[in-house]
C-alpha cells in the first residue's frame, strides 16, 4: 500500500511540477552537440527520446575504445551503467548555461528543483559555475550537489521511476504505437537493429511508417521495442525473467538480452549477460555454484549478435578483440556461421575467430 502511494505521490508531483514550471525548456539555446555517430545520434540509446528536446539535461559517456553514447538524462546513464562501467572512461553532462558539455565530476547539479524531471519524479540539472546553480536553485528551487551524490540519487530512485514511466508507457504510448505499427507501417525486421535509438532512426529517416512527428515515432519506437520484439519469435529467444541474475557477475540477465547465454543442466539452467561470463562459469563451475560440475551440463545455447535469435553455443562461431563491447567490456561475440563472423570482422575489425572447442581459460583471462 505505501508502495501504491508513493507511486501516486510521484505522479501528481511530476503532473503539478511540469503545469507550473513548463516555461523553463530544456531545449538548446544554442546549437546542440551531438557526440555520437550515425544517423541514431539524434535519440537516447535507452529510452529512444529526442536528445536536443531534453538537451539540458543530456549527459554522455567516453568509453575506452573512444566512442561515445549520449543520453537524454542522468536516469538513462544509471539505467545503462552496469554495461558501461568497466569500460567508462569520462562522464560528461551539458552546462544548462553555456550548452556545452563539460566533465560532470567538476559540475554543480541543482537537484530536485520544481522544474520536471527528465524520465524522474526529481530533475537534476547541471552547470559548470556554482553562481549559475545557486541563481537557478534562487529561482526554481533545489539543493545543490555535485556529481557523486546525484548519481548515488539517480541509481537509487531507478526502480521507483521505472515504475512510474511504465504504468504511463502501458496506459498510452503502447496501445497508440500499436495503432499506428497495425495501421501505417511497413512490416518492420526488429533483429536488424541493436539498441532503440537505431530502430527509432529507421522509422523517422526510412520513413517506415510514413510521415510521423515526433510523439508517434517514440510510441512506434517504444512498441516495437519493448513489447514487439519480445512477441516476435520469442520461442527462438533465451527466456529470461526478471529476477535471474548472472552466477559470475551478478547482474539481472534481463537487462541484457542481446547478449544472453544459457547453460542448461540436469537440474535446471544458469544464464549469463554474455558469452565471457558464460565461458568463466563452464571453465570452473564450481566457483560460482558449489557442487556443480561440468557432467551436470546438458547444452549451451548463445545469442547470435545479428539475428538475435538463440543457437546452439558449441556450435557458434565466436570472434575476440572488435571494437564492440558487451555489458562486460571485451567480449566473444557469436555468430551461427563462419561467414556472418567475417562480415563482422569487415565491419567492427576483430583479432579472430574461434570454435567452441578452441576457447580456452587463457584467452577469457584477457578479455578482462
Amino acid at each position: 500500500m505505501f508502495k501504491l502511494q508513493k507511486i501516486v505521490f510521484l505522479i501528481v508531483f511530476s503532473l503539478l511540477a511540469f503545469s507550473v514550471y513548463a516555461e523553463f525548456s530544456k531545449l538548446p539555446t544554442h546549437e546542440p552537440t551531438l557526440l555520437q555517430k550515425g544517423e541514431a545520434k539524434h535519440w537516447c540509446p535507452i529510452c529512444g527520446m529526442n536528445l536536443k528536446s531534453y538537451y539540458k539535461t543530456n549527459h554522455a559517456v567516453k568509453l575506452k575504445n573512444g566512442d561515445y553514447k549520449q543520453y537524454c538524462s542522468i536516469r538513462c546513464l544509471a539505467f545503462d551503467y552496469e554495461s558501461i562501467k568497466n569500460n567508462l572512461d569520462k562522464v560528461l553532462v551539458v552546462d544548462v548555461a553555456s550548452d556545452k558539455f563539460i566533465d560532470a565530476e567538476k559540475a554543480y547539479y541543482v537537484v530536485g528543483s520544481k522544474v520536471p524531471g527528465t524520465m524522474s519524479a526529481v530533475s537534476k540539472l547541471a552547470f559548470e559555475k556554482k553562481e549559475d546553480a545557486e541563481k537557478f536553485a534562487k529561482e526554481y528551487g533545489g539543493e545543490i550537489k555535485r556529481y557523486d551524490d546525484t548519481f548515488k540519487i539517480a541509481l537509487e530512485s531507478l526502480n521507483d521511476d521505472i515504475v512510474v514511466f511504465a504504468n504511463k508507457k502501458k496506459t498510452t504510448m503502447y496501445p497508440v504505437g500499436e495503432k499506428i505499427y497495425n495501421t501505417v507501417c511497413k512490416p518492420i525486421d526488429l533483429g536488424k537493429y541493436k539498441k532503440i535509438n537505431e530502430l527509432k532512426s529507421a522509422i523517422v529517416n526510412e520513413k517506415l511508417c510514413g510521415e510521423l512527428d515526433e510523439k508517434k515515432a517514440q510510441s512506434v519506437a517504444l512498441y516495437l521495442w519493448e513489447v514487439k520484439r519480445f512477441e516476435q519469435n520469442s520461442e527462438e529467444h533465451i527466456h529470461l525473467s526478471k529476477d535471474e541474475k548472472c552466477p559470475v557477475c551478478g547482474m539481472y540477465v534481463y537487462k541484457y538480452p542481446n547478449w544472453a547465454a544459457e547453460i542448461k543442466t540436469k537440474n535446471g539452467r544458469f544464464v549469463f549477460d554474455g558469452v565471457k561470463d558464460m565461458m568463466k562459469f563452464y571453465f570452473d563451475p564450481q566457483k560460482y555454484a558449489k557442487g556443480t560440475t561440468r557432467n551436470d551440463f546438458t547444452k549451451i545455447v548463445v545469442t547470435d549478435y545479428y539475428t538475435l535469435k538463440s543457437i546452439d553455443g558449441k556450435k557458434a562461431y565466436y570472434v575476440i578483440g572488435s571494437k564492440v563491447l558487451g555489458p562486460m567490456g571485451k567480449e566473444l561475440i557469436p555468430f551461427v556461421s563462419e561467414n556472418d563472423a567475417k562480415n563482422f570482422m569487415l565491419d567492427y575489425g576483430g583479432d579472430r575467430i574461434l570454435k567452441f572447442e578452441e576457447i580456452t581459460p587463457g584467452i577469457i583471462k584477457k578479455l578482462d
